[in-house]
């Protein structure tokens, strides 16, 4: 009866137009009242303890990092290099897009961020090179998924709060399966240009590969000094975010001087207000989460599913398929929030990494992003790229199953994650 009233109270007020924060509010005060404990202080004291975390500090300024990064020049100049080095592959605006769209991911975490640079530097120039707009516009949406995959990563961080794992470890081991992702999509974009008669842009000689490799050097320092100072120990993932916002905006403001004061006060504005939902849902989330567990959902659904727990593949499997169908109606941040304190005691009593867990998580999650009716960076590279949502949606949809069947191999073989994470432990 708990699981009902959990449910039906959450989809009820979600189906009523709630804002999905507001929605989890109800919905822990829901189970309060039907297990006759209702204390408005409690909601209260559960919202602030929500907000209340060193960690999620990370979010604002990886959202600011990732803000000052698309005005002030430094993902305009990854485009280029990536351009300089791939463009002139038959299709090779294709490439393009993939290659940026690994190292864009490497700088902000954020997949609407990395799918709006993208769909405003690159769509023009794939229609313009006579590439199908919808395929195009379909490629740059499942590009930027890989963006909460490849660390740094807001994804992360906050499914690292809400399951008590180590932030560092789910960084470094999202680096490989965030290169799979963009692999497969390499592989489909192949597919369809086996056919194309168009003319690529000429070679760029080894001089123009250099000097724009050098154009974008300080913006390709970013990811290396994230990276190596997380596995150094130099500072946390929490100060990495801020050595992250402080490095692009010293970049973007004196180096490649594109920044102003005046759009420095927009991007601040634009990053307060972001992070200020996003907040505001982790906090209303951990109303829903204490509940959760103080009505030991966690244990219902554990024992739901304890015929699975002897083969942890089949169960991963069955809960990557579970994590598919919500996706489909709810964004990322509420998914996380909502189904990780439910299902980590299904993870840990099946023996599974948590680890790789979140990892499979998170991934799963970033597809969500592109997979209709609910699909926000579907909205995004339409509201860009100046496209109906159906049309993005079609162009989508091959690169969206080839990036299902790739995380489905990581199912299959845990190796492609565990072994690669332990390399950069």
């Amino acid at each position: 009866m708990t699981l009902i009233v959990f449910l039906g109270s959450l989809l009820f007020t979600m189906a009523l137009g709630v804002p999905i924060a507001f929605a989890l509010l109800l919905c822990g005060a829901a189970l309060m009242w039907h297990m006759n404990m209702f204390d408005a202080q409690i909601l209260a004291q559960n919202v602030i303890e929500g907000a209340n975390s060193f960690p999620l500090l990370a979010v604002p300024f990886f959202m600011l990092a990732g803000e000052v990064m698309n005005t002030g020049g430094l993902s305009k100049r990854i485009v280029q290099f990536a351009l300089a080095l791939v463009g002139h592959i038959r299709g090779g605006l294709g490439y393009v897009t993939i290659v940026a769209a690994c190292l864009l991911s490497a700088l902000s975490g954020s997949a609407v961020a990395d799918a709006a640079a993208l769909t405003a530097l690159l769509l023009p120039m794939m229609v313009k090179a006579g590439h199908h707009k919808n395929t195009s516009a379909g490629l740059i949406a499942a590009c930027g998924v890989i963006g909460p995959i490849i660390p740094p990563s807001i994804g992360f961080v906050i499914f690292g709060v809400a399951a008590n794992v180590s932030i560092s470890k789910l960084f470094l081991a999202g680096i490989f399966p965030g290169l799979i992702l963009g692999a497969s999509l390499w592989l489909m974009w192949a597919w369809f240009c086996r056919k194309e008669q168009l003319e690529p842009p000429p070679r760029q000689t080894g001089a123009q590969i250099f000097k724009a490799f050098t154009d974008a050097g300080w913006a390709l320092m970013l990811p290396v000094i994230i990276l190596v100072g997380l596995r150094m120990g130099v500072f946390t993932p929490t100060e990495a975010a801020v050595v992250a916002a402080v490095y692009a905006l010293f970049v973007a403001s004196f180096v490649y001087r594109e920044l102003s004061f005046r759009q420095f006060m927009d991007v601040l504005r634009l990053s307060a207000r972001t992070s200020a939902v996003v907040m505001f849902l982790v906090a209303a989330a951990m109303v829903s989460a204490w509940m959760i567990t103080v009505a030991q959902l966690p244990d219902q659904v554990v024992g739901l599913l304890q015929p699975f727990l002897d083969n942890p593949k089949v169960l991963m499997a069955l809960i990557m398929v579970l994590v598919m169908l919500v996706g489909t109606a709810m964004d990322m941040t509420p998914t996380i929030l909502i189904l990780t304190p439910v299902l980590m005691p299904l993870v840990k009593a099946a023996g599974i990494d948590p680890v790789y867990f979140g990892v499979l998580f998170i991934i799963n999650n970033s597809i969500g992003l592109v997979t209709p009716p609910v699909g926000t960076v579907l909205n995004v590279v339409a509201g860009v790229g100046r496209m109906r949502m159906d049309d993005v949606t079609r162009g989508v949809m091959p690169f969206m199953l080839v990036q299902f069947v790739a995380m489905f191999l990581m199912v299959a073989f845990p190796d492609l994650v565990l072994v690669p994470a332990r390399w950069f432990y």
